[in-house]
């Protein structure tokens, strides 16, 4: 297993989450509520709404609530996110090529919401635990197994471009109870 390189330490991550749940529920009009989310999830997201574990660190705390709010965006604007979000598998090449481009997208507008929030040193982390997030994802569908979530990190992945948050008006679709598994 490869070691996550230390971006920043823990205060770095509590004060990133809290000026991203402030722009999140501020700016957009979408709450972020901490709660116990039913394992194995460790987040929740229906559309309207944000939901992070508890039980999360710091830094899992925020990349859950900025990919989330990446998928929140995707929701609300793409008909066809949603009905990635609601593949029910099997996870073939062209599904696995889309599920690529869903996960890339909502990490994007990630980047956004750090650089519109003022963080601007975590760039690089954001990349690493997005491609580690998508290898494990993409491990998970097509053999079922469930190994460490951090054995798939690897450092040094290729940087995220910004892409612009479109204007949106948060709509609660669903909740992951109701059959969303991504």
């Amino acid at each position: 297993m490869t070691a996550p390189v230390p971006y920043a330490d823990r205060d770095r991550f509590v004060a990133a989450y809290r000026a991203i749940e402030r722009q999140v529920e501020d700016r957009w009009g979408i709450p972020v509520i901490v709660s116990d989310v039913p394992a194995p999830f460790t987040g929740d997201l229906d559309g309207a709404e944000i939901r992070v574990d508890h039980d999360l660190d710091a830094e899992d705390a925020l990349f859950i609530v900025v990919h989330l709010f990446g998928h929140t965006v995707q929701w609300n604007v793409s008909e066809a996110a949603r009905a990635i979000a609601k593949h029910p598998g099997p996870w073939d090449a062209p599904h696995l090529a889309q599920l690529r481009a869903y996960e890339r997208e909502a990490c994007q507008y990630s980047l956004s919401l750090f650089h519109d929030a003022g963080v601007h040193d975590l760039d690089q982390w954001l990349a690493d635990f997005s491609a580690c997030d998508y290898a494990y994802l993409e491990h998970v569908f097509t053999t079922g197994a469930k190994p460490p979530f951090r054995s798939f990190w690897r450092p040094d992945q290729p940087r995220l471009a910004p892409l612009p948050i479109p204007p949106f008006t948060p709509t609660r679709w669903w909740n992951r109870w109701d059959g969303v598994v991504v």
